[in-house]
């Protein structure tokens, strides 16, 4: 039985494309190093001495900087191809996180900080394109899982290894290993893998490409584009406000709080495949299982409301941590599969800026709410957020099952 299961485990990750595992691989080593991110907040306000305000509006800087990143990598992969935009982006992003760690002035941090987003987040949509060319349609959901599990396995060792650095050398230290693990890795996949145009567009795609008048015209994707846009933000509490109030109400050491994100890397890294895997294979409805996720990352932020005891914080990451699974790679699969031939850049382009502008919100919305109204009262507009994505699925469904019924009165 024992044996069974461990196969049916294995299978699961099998047919993938050498191009993508060895992009697996240079993301799992890009993630460990980025340890970065998960202690900046702390970092800003209790290394810099900046306030909650103004740590909140370096996160806008650090979210808009993504924003116009995002949207830049995603049309510019449309027009020159991935691949540049891929290695550009990691190399220069490696470069300038040895530069941004001598800066402490909040105005030289707000833009030292923009700058380094703009160009390290050109880096997904091209990401997100290339797996579109190097997967194969059928295994595409798994695909992005497999990335996301390599970004969680490198997760799940990144910020404890980063709690220790901090405790023995300094957050410093950290810069150093962020920026070299980005130019080592964009440096292999640039070594391992050759540039791959994607294939020319049949008669039909060709003509679906022309006759595409605008994305903003599809209601559909837009719909998506605020639930992508509220789960996101809800996730991003991880890296803003939580490790803050890990420290503030229950004591807890960076160490302390890097096993708690340690946990949330090795589920996903465990169970996520299997997940997607048993989902994909029963062709599953994707916002459905989104709804799903929308409901657990719902109760994550209900369940910090009762603070008398610290085992919530395990009970609530374990609730966000099921959420992210059942959310990020079916919403991934969902927003490639919508973009007509041709367009994806720019569809991956806009999907990838709802977690930019979600990484603003979370920050700046965060900071405000707990400076003036305290910890419990942002758990509680956070999980209300919840809701609503979750109203917002249960439309987006009913949307979807009409467009289906007007595709096939048209084909009649």
């Amino acid at each position: 039985m024992l044996k069974k299961g461990f196969h049916f485990y294995i299978n699961n990750f099998r047919g993938f494309s050498r191009e993508v595992w060895i992009l697996a691989i240079i993301t799992f080593v890009n993630r460990a190093g980025t340890m970065v991110l998960p202690f900046l907040s702390k970092y800003l306000k209790e290394n810099l001495h900046f306030s909650y305000s103004q740590v909140g509006w370096i996160m806008v800087a650090f979210g808009l900087g993504s924003m116009l990143g995002s949207f830049l990598g995603g049309k510019l992969s449309d027009k020159i191809g991935f691949y540049k935009i891929m290695v550009f982006s990691l190399f220069t992003s490696g470069l300038l996180l040895f530069v941004v760690q001598y800066i402490t002035s909040f105005e030289g941090l707000c833009v030292g900080m923009f700058l380094l987003m703009v160009i390290a987040d050109m880096f997904r949509p091209a990401m997100f394109v290339s797996l579109g060319t190097y997967a194969k349609p059928e295994n595409r959901a798994r695909a992005f899982t497999l990335v996301r599990s390599a970004v969680n396995l490198g997760f799940a060792a990144g910020p404890a290894l980063g709690g220790i650095i901090i405790m023995n050398w300094g957050y410093s230290c950290l810069f150093w290993v962020d920026g070299a693990t980005c130019i080592i890795a964009i440096s292999a996949f640039a070594f391992l893998v050759k540039e791959k145009k994607t294939a020319a567009l049949s008669k039909n795609e060709l003509l679906e490409s022309n006759q595409f008048n605008s994305i903003f015209n599809d209601k559909i994707f837009w719909v998506f584009i605020v639930i992508c846009w509220i789960t996101a933000l809800l996730f991003f509490q991880l890296f803003t406000t939580l490790p803050l109030y890990h420290h503030e109400m229950y004591g807890l050491t960076e160490f302390q709080t890097g096993l708690l994100l340690t946990l949330n890397g090795l589920i996903i890294f465990v169970l996520e495949m299997p997940i997607v895997s048993y989902f994909e294979h029963k062709n599953s409805s994707k916002i459905k299982l989104i709804l799903w996720g929308s409901l657990l990352m719902t109760a994550s932020f209900y369940t910090l409301l009762f603070h008398f005891w610290a085992g919530v914080l395990v009970i609530s990451m374990l609730f966000i941590t099921f959420g992210e699974m059942f959310i990020f790679p079916f919403s991934n699969s969902f927003a490639l599969s919508r973009a007509p031939k041709g367009k994806e850049g720019k569809y991956m382009a806009f999907f990838t800026m709802s977690f930019s502008l979600a990484h603003i919100g979370s920050s700046k919305i965060g900071m405000e709410i707990i400076a003036r109204l305290g910890y419990q009262t942002n758990w509680f507009v956070m999980g209300s957020l919840g809701v609503i994505a979750t109203g917002c699925c249960f439309y987006l469904l009913a949307l979807l099952k009409k467009e289906a019924k007007t595709k096939t009165i048209s084909k009649q």
